[in-house]
């Protein structure tokens, strides 16, 4: 049975290590992983092409499956086979077990993502297997390095081989179609359809050298942890966007609830642990994340780096580089290491009907709301193509588990029902879509 499948495959792609550093010297690579998920397929008749993208190892996985109405695009079902480190020492079990146990499936990349990669393989194997036949054409793609912006998968994918997504107008990927309880007997499922830009820039201070026991006024250490602390505590304005908007108002009439524009950050907080990813779709963010400067303890260095974590609204960019500037001030320099653009569509289409026909076939009572993802995904990359994306790796989850939390976090599991729900929304959607 599918259900069975799923919960297998899920395991067994969390015990194969596709880590992702972001640094190629030490990146693990999805080599291993994408020639599984290339034999799961070929086992059932596809015929999988296997595509490396600008660096030894880094391996991606397509198959395609013709659909009956092939005059109406393609849809692209992308889903990425790396995941961010995690440290065993701070689990419950070995991130890396894949173990079934309390009704979950533990191990870095439980929801992020390999618990798509599965449900993803189980439908194109049970469609092969039976012969089922699709409205439309489907691509199958399974990529690498989306963990670190896709330079080394999605991106590279896309300028150099984008005959691999010919006749795709519309995606589904991940962070999105997983439910919420927003009250007693109500279940939503926040169905993406937007994302904010990543923007990761590096600092840089200079001073003037010295010894560490002599009096220094022009210390690039102290310059760089001053201007980092003041970007660290800055909040940046609220910016209403229409996704957010149209979020809102939603959650508003089937709650009940008010978002007051006064106060927004009180009456968005009243959604509980929801609030955290609701709350970062308000306004631009700017978190420092790295620290990188001297060589010995009694060396004051002429430089001192940081590394920033933006994300940022659609519109915002000029205004956003303007407020760093007078944060930072004249004599911090600053680089964009990674920059991808935010993505946007609309809640509308026969692709959101079956999106929702699929859930509501399997949970009678679930509404639908879109949503704007705060992180971003290989969606940056595709919609280049002009393909329009949306988030959708549907789960039914339990009201009490603080599921964004688990994004590369210790302990991250989903349940084993949650999976098996999946799986078959997913199979509902990708034969009707």
């Amino acid at each position: 049975m599918v259900e069975d499948e799923v919960v297998r495959l899920t395991s067994e792609l969390i015990r194969i290590d596709s880590t992702n550093t972001g640094d190629l010297a030490t990146t693990v690579g999805e080599r291993e992983v994408a020639e599984y998920v290339a034999g799961e397929l070929g086992e059932v008749g596809y015929e999988c092409t296997l595509v490396e993208s600008g660096a030894p190892g880094r391996l991606n996985v397509f198959a395609r499956l013709a659909g009956s109405e092939r005059e109406r695009g393609a849809l692209l079902v992308h889903g990425h086979l790396d995941v961010v480190p995690a440290d065993p020492a701070e689990w419950s079990v070995h991130p890396l077990s894949g173990a079934v146990q309390d009704g979950y499936v533990w191990g870095r990349g439980a929801v992020d993502m390999k618990d798509m990669v599965a449900m993803t393989i189980a439908v194109a194997r049970r469609f092969k297997r039976e012969g089922v036949v699709p409205r439309r054409d489907l691509i199958f793609a399974f990529v690498a390095d989306e963990e670190a912006g896709g330079t080394y998968g999605s991106q590279w994918l896309v300028e150099n081989r984008a005959d691999l997504f010919e006749g795709a107008t519309e995606a589904i990927g991940e962070v999105g179609g997983f439910s919420a309880s927003l009250g007693p007997d109500l279940r939503a499922y926040f169905i993406e359809i937007a994302e904010k830009g990543i923007a990761w820039m590096r600092l840089r201070v200079r001073g003037r050298a010295g010894h560490g026991s002599m009096l220094h006024e022009d210390n690039a250490v102290t310059k760089l942890a001053e201007a980092v602390g003041r970007l660290g505590r800055h909040q940046f304005p609220i910016v209403m966007t229409d996704s957010v908007r149209q979020f809102l108002d939603g959650v508003a009439e089937l709650t009940g609830l008010t978002f007051d524009e006064d106060d927004l950050d009180g009456s968005v907080a009243k959604l509980g642990p929801l609030a955290r990813v609701v709350g970062a779709t308000l306004r631009d963010t700017a978190n420092p994340t790295m620290l990188n400067a001297g060589y010995k303890a009694n060396v004051i260095p002429s430089v001192a780096e940081a590394t920033v974590d933006c994300r940022i609204l659609p519109g915002r960019q000029e205004a956003f580089e303007r407020e760093l500037d007078e944060i930072l001030g004249p004599d911090v320099e600053r680089e964009w290491i990674t920059h991808l653009p935010p993505v946007e569509t609309t809640f509308d289409g026969e692709l959101v009907d079956a999106m929702k026909a699929a859930i509501t076939a399997e949970d009678p009572t679930a509404r639908t709301l879109p949503y704007v993802l705060s992180g971003g995904t290989d969606a940056k990359a595709f919609h280049t193509l002009g393909i329009r994306c949306f988030g959708f790796s549907p789960l039914r989850l339990p009201s009490d588990l603080d599921f964004t939390a688990l994004f590369h976090g210790v302990d991250e599991r989903v349940p084993v029902d949650a999976i098996q729900f999946g799986v078959r929304v997913l199979d509902r959607f990708l034969r009707t879509c």
